[in-house]
Protein backbone atom coordinates (compact mmCIF):
# COMPACT_ATOMS: atom_id res chain seq x y z
CA UNK A 1 0.00 0.00 0.00
CA UNK A 2 1.22 3.49 -0.78
CA UNK A 3 2.05 5.88 2.05
CA UNK A 4 0.36 9.03 0.81
CA UNK A 5 0.75 12.45 2.46
CA UNK A 6 -2.27 13.71 4.39
CA UNK A 7 -3.46 17.15 5.41
CA UNK A 8 -1.27 17.00 8.52
CA UNK A 9 1.97 16.82 6.52
CA UNK A 10 4.21 14.70 4.35
CA UNK A 11 4.45 10.97 4.96
CA UNK A 12 7.24 10.02 7.37
CA UNK A 13 9.87 7.64 5.97
CA UNK A 14 13.05 6.05 7.29
CA UNK A 15 14.93 8.95 5.69
CA UNK A 16 12.88 11.35 7.83
CA UNK A 17 14.07 9.54 10.96
CA UNK A 18 17.69 9.45 9.87
CA UNK A 19 17.56 13.18 9.15
CA UNK A 20 16.03 13.80 12.58
CA UNK A 21 18.97 11.96 14.16
CA UNK A 22 21.49 14.07 12.23
CA UNK A 23 19.73 17.31 13.15
CA UNK A 24 19.17 16.41 16.80
CA UNK A 25 15.36 16.36 16.59
CA UNK A 26 13.57 13.85 18.81
CA UNK A 27 11.39 11.12 17.30
CA UNK A 28 7.97 10.12 18.70
CA UNK A 29 6.47 6.65 18.30
CA UNK A 30 3.36 5.01 19.77
CA UNK A 31 1.81 1.59 19.41
CA UNK A 32 -1.55 1.16 17.70
CA UNK A 33 -3.68 -1.86 16.84
CA UNK A 34 -6.83 -0.58 15.09
CA UNK A 35 -8.09 1.86 12.48
CA UNK A 36 -9.98 4.15 14.86
CA UNK A 37 -6.96 5.05 16.96
CA UNK A 38 -4.83 5.10 13.81
CA UNK A 39 -7.00 7.87 12.36
CA UNK A 40 -6.50 9.93 15.51
CA UNK A 41 -2.72 9.42 15.46
CA UNK A 42 -2.72 10.40 11.80
CA UNK A 43 -4.10 13.82 12.81
CA UNK A 44 -1.32 14.36 15.35
CA UNK A 45 2.35 15.02 14.73
CA UNK A 46 3.47 11.57 15.98
CA UNK A 47 6.27 10.32 13.71
CA UNK A 48 5.84 6.55 13.87
CA UNK A 49 3.24 3.91 14.64
CA UNK A 50 4.36 0.51 15.88
CA UNK A 51 1.88 -2.31 15.51
CA UNK A 52 3.47 -4.13 18.40
CA UNK A 53 3.13 -7.73 19.43
CA UNK A 54 2.19 -6.06 22.71
CA UNK A 55 -1.31 -6.48 21.29
CA UNK A 56 -1.08 -9.86 23.00
CA UNK A 57 -1.16 -8.09 26.35
CA UNK A 58 -3.22 -5.01 25.49
CA UNK A 59 -5.85 -6.39 23.11
CA UNK A 60 -5.89 -10.16 23.64
CA UNK A 61 -5.44 -10.22 27.41
CA UNK A 62 -2.47 -12.58 27.36
CA UNK A 63 0.18 -12.60 30.07
CA UNK A 64 2.98 -12.14 27.50
CA UNK A 65 3.55 -11.72 23.77
CA UNK A 66 4.40 -15.34 22.96
CA UNK A 67 0.91 -16.29 21.81
CA UNK A 68 0.80 -13.66 19.06
CA UNK A 69 0.94 -15.14 15.55
CA UNK A 70 1.72 -13.83 12.08
CA UNK A 71 -2.00 -13.91 11.31
CA UNK A 72 -2.69 -11.67 14.31
CA UNK A 73 0.04 -9.24 13.26
CA UNK A 74 -1.10 -9.07 9.64
CA UNK A 75 -4.73 -8.54 10.69
CA UNK A 76 -3.94 -5.64 13.03
CA UNK A 77 -1.30 -4.07 10.76
CA UNK A 78 -3.76 -4.04 7.87
CA UNK A 79 -6.37 -2.36 10.08
CA UNK A 80 -3.92 0.35 11.19
CA UNK A 81 -2.72 0.93 7.63
CA UNK A 82 -6.28 1.80 6.63
CA UNK A 83 -6.48 4.52 9.27
CA UNK A 84 -3.06 6.18 9.18
CA UNK A 85 -1.04 7.33 6.18
CA UNK A 86 1.35 10.02 7.45
CA UNK A 87 3.29 8.27 10.28
CA UNK A 88 5.87 5.62 9.43
CA UNK A 89 4.12 2.28 9.98
CA UNK A 90 6.27 -0.43 11.55
CA UNK A 91 5.07 -3.97 12.36
CA UNK A 92 6.54 -6.34 14.92
CA UNK A 93 7.66 -9.78 13.81
CA UNK A 94 6.11 -12.12 16.39
CA UNK A 95 7.62 -15.03 18.29
CA UNK A 96 9.02 -17.80 16.06
CA UNK A 97 8.32 -15.85 12.85
CA UNK A 98 12.04 -15.24 12.21
CA UNK A 99 14.00 -17.52 14.53
CA UNK A 100 14.19 -20.66 12.39
CA UNK A 101 16.13 -19.30 9.41
CA UNK A 102 16.89 -16.13 7.45
CA UNK A 103 14.65 -17.44 4.69
CA UNK A 104 11.71 -17.82 7.10
CA UNK A 105 12.41 -14.32 8.41
CA UNK A 106 12.32 -12.83 4.91
CA UNK A 107 9.10 -14.63 4.01
CA UNK A 108 7.30 -13.35 7.10
CA UNK A 109 8.72 -9.82 6.85
CA UNK A 110 7.47 -9.75 3.27
CA UNK A 111 3.99 -10.76 4.41
CA UNK A 112 3.83 -7.85 6.87
CA UNK A 113 4.71 -5.47 4.03
CA UNK A 114 2.63 -7.01 1.21
CA UNK A 115 -0.40 -8.22 3.18
CA UNK A 116 -0.30 -5.93 6.20
CA UNK A 117 0.64 -2.67 4.52
CA UNK A 118 3.59 -1.95 6.83
CA UNK A 119 6.47 0.23 5.65
CA UNK A 120 9.04 -1.57 7.81
CA UNK A 121 9.37 -4.38 10.34
CA UNK A 122 10.90 -4.78 13.80
CA UNK A 123 12.45 -7.85 15.38
CA UNK A 124 14.07 -8.58 18.73
CA UNK A 125 17.58 -9.82 19.43
CA UNK A 126 21.26 -9.08 19.07
CA UNK A 127 24.13 -10.82 17.30
CA UNK A 128 22.12 -14.04 16.97
CA UNK A 129 19.63 -12.43 14.56
CA UNK A 130 22.16 -10.60 12.39
CA UNK A 131 21.77 -13.15 9.52
CA UNK A 132 18.00 -12.55 9.56
CA UNK A 133 18.48 -8.78 9.55
CA UNK A 134 20.88 -8.98 6.62
CA UNK A 135 18.51 -11.21 4.65
CA UNK A 136 15.49 -8.95 5.21
CA UNK A 137 17.38 -5.73 4.46
CA UNK A 138 18.97 -7.21 1.33
CA UNK A 139 15.47 -7.73 -0.06
CA UNK A 140 14.71 -4.02 0.30
CA UNK A 141 12.63 -4.21 3.48
CA UNK A 142 13.56 -1.59 6.10
CA UNK A 143 14.17 -3.12 9.52
CA UNK A 144 14.25 -1.78 13.08
CA UNK A 145 16.17 -3.70 15.75
CA UNK A 146 15.25 -4.18 19.41
CA UNK A 147 17.58 -4.98 22.31
CA UNK A 148 17.56 -4.64 26.09
CA UNK A 149 14.42 -6.17 27.53
CA UNK A 150 13.14 -8.39 24.73
CA UNK A 151 9.66 -9.62 25.72
CA UNK A 152 9.77 -12.63 23.39
CA UNK A 153 12.67 -13.97 25.49
CA UNK A 154 10.91 -13.36 28.80
CA UNK A 155 11.26 -16.94 30.03
CA UNK A 156 14.97 -17.06 29.17
CA UNK A 157 15.84 -13.76 30.87
CA UNK A 158 13.73 -14.48 33.94
CA UNK A 159 11.17 -11.69 33.95
CA UNK A 160 10.55 -8.05 33.10
CA UNK A 161 13.63 -6.29 34.44
CA UNK A 162 16.26 -3.73 33.47
CA UNK A 163 18.94 -5.11 31.15
CA UNK A 164 22.56 -4.02 30.82
CA UNK A 165 23.24 -3.11 34.45
CA UNK A 166 26.44 -5.15 34.80
CA UNK A 167 29.65 -4.37 32.89
CA UNK A 168 29.63 -7.61 30.92
CA UNK A 169 26.01 -7.28 29.89
CA UNK A 170 26.54 -3.61 29.01
CA UNK A 171 29.50 -4.49 26.77
CA UNK A 172 27.44 -7.21 25.08
CA UNK A 173 24.59 -4.76 24.47
CA UNK A 174 26.91 -2.19 22.90
CA UNK A 175 28.42 -4.90 20.70
CA UNK A 176 24.96 -6.10 19.67
CA UNK A 177 23.90 -2.54 18.82
CA UNK A 178 26.93 -2.02 16.58
CA UNK A 179 26.37 -5.36 14.82
CA UNK A 180 22.69 -4.61 14.25
CA UNK A 181 23.62 -1.27 12.70
CA UNK A 182 26.29 -2.93 10.52
CA UNK A 183 23.73 -5.52 9.37
CA UNK A 184 21.62 -2.73 7.88
CA UNK A 185 18.96 -1.83 10.46
CA UNK A 186 17.72 1.75 10.07
CA UNK A 187 16.84 2.22 13.77
CA UNK A 188 17.10 0.46 17.12
CA UNK A 189 14.70 0.18 20.07
CA UNK A 190 16.31 0.16 23.53
CA UNK A 191 13.92 -1.19 26.17
CA UNK A 192 14.49 -0.95 29.92
CA UNK A 193 18.18 -0.08 29.66
CA UNK A 194 20.09 2.14 32.15
CA UNK A 195 20.05 5.75 30.95
CA UNK A 196 23.85 6.07 30.83
CA UNK A 197 24.15 2.97 28.63
CA UNK A 198 21.38 4.12 26.31
CA UNK A 199 23.12 7.45 25.96
CA UNK A 200 26.43 5.77 25.14
CA UNK A 201 24.84 3.51 22.54
CA UNK A 202 22.95 6.43 20.99
CA UNK A 203 26.17 8.41 20.63
CA UNK A 204 28.04 5.49 19.03
CA UNK A 205 25.38 4.68 16.45
CA UNK A 206 24.65 6.67 13.32
CA UNK A 207 21.10 5.24 13.20
CA UNK A 208 18.31 6.55 15.47
CA UNK A 209 17.64 4.91 18.83
CA UNK A 210 14.10 4.74 20.22
CA UNK A 211 13.84 4.30 23.97
CA UNK A 212 11.24 2.89 26.33
CA UNK A 213 12.38 2.93 29.92
CA UNK A 214 15.80 3.92 28.62
CA UNK A 215 16.17 7.55 29.74
CA UNK A 216 15.96 10.79 27.83
CA UNK A 217 19.13 10.69 25.76
CA UNK A 218 17.92 8.28 23.09
CA UNK A 219 16.95 9.80 19.75
CA UNK A 220 13.27 9.12 20.34
CA UNK A 221 10.68 7.53 22.60
CA UNK A 222 7.96 4.90 22.23
CA UNK A 223 5.03 4.13 24.52
CA UNK A 224 2.06 1.81 24.27
CA UNK A 225 -0.93 3.99 23.31
CA UNK A 226 -3.28 2.44 25.85
CA UNK A 227 -0.70 3.05 28.59
CA UNK A 228 -0.09 6.73 27.86
CA UNK A 229 -3.86 7.24 27.69
CA UNK A 230 -4.19 5.74 31.17
CA UNK A 231 -6.69 3.08 30.12
CA UNK A 232 -5.35 0.54 32.64
CA UNK A 233 -5.42 2.05 36.13
CA UNK A 234 -3.46 -0.92 37.53
CA UNK A 235 -0.48 -0.64 35.16
CA UNK A 236 2.02 1.86 36.53
CA UNK A 237 5.64 0.98 35.67
CA UNK A 238 8.38 3.47 36.50
CA UNK A 239 9.00 4.42 32.85
CA UNK A 240 5.37 5.28 32.08
CA UNK A 241 3.85 8.76 32.07
CA UNK A 242 0.07 8.81 31.70
CA UNK A 243 -1.10 11.79 29.66
CA UNK A 244 -4.75 11.36 30.63
CA UNK A 245 -6.85 9.37 33.10
CA UNK A 246 -8.48 7.31 30.39
CA UNK A 247 -9.89 4.60 32.64
CA UNK A 248 -11.80 7.18 34.70
CA UNK A 249 -13.18 8.97 31.62
CA UNK A 250 -14.32 5.75 29.95
CA UNK A 251 -15.93 4.43 33.12
CA UNK A 252 -17.73 7.74 33.65
CA UNK A 253 -19.11 7.63 30.10
CA UNK A 254 -20.26 4.02 30.46
CA UNK A 255 -21.95 4.71 33.78
CA UNK A 256 -23.71 7.79 32.39
CA UNK A 257 -24.93 5.78 29.40
CA UNK A 258 -26.16 2.96 31.66
CA UNK A 259 -28.02 5.43 33.88
CA UNK A 260 -29.70 7.24 30.99
CA UNK A 261 -30.84 4.01 29.35
CA UNK A 262 -32.35 2.71 32.59
CA UNK A 263 -33.97 6.06 33.41
CA UNK A 264 -35.33 6.26 29.85
CA UNK A 265 -33.41 9.46 29.13
CA UNK A 266 -31.71 7.87 26.12
CA UNK A 267 -32.60 7.71 23.33
CA UNK A 268 -34.42 11.00 23.12
CA UNK A 269 -36.48 12.42 20.28
CA UNK A 270 -33.34 13.87 18.75
CA UNK A 271 -31.88 10.35 18.47
CA UNK A 272 -34.99 8.79 16.91
CA UNK A 273 -36.21 8.53 13.34
CA UNK A 274 -39.68 10.06 12.89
Amino acid sequence: MSREPTKTGEAVTILTLKKAKREGRKISMVTCYDATFARLIDQSSIDCILVGDSLGNVIMGLGNTLGVTMEHMIHHTRAVSRGAHRPLLCADMPFLSYHISPEQALTNAGRLIAEGGAACVKLEGGEEVVPQIEKIVSAGIPLMGHIGLTPQSIHAIGGYKVRGKGDEEARKMMDDALKIEAAGAFALVLEMVPAHLSEAISKRLSIPTIGIGAGGETDGQVLVLHDLLGLDAQFNPKFLKKYMDGSHLVLEALRNYDTEVKQQKFPGVEHSFL
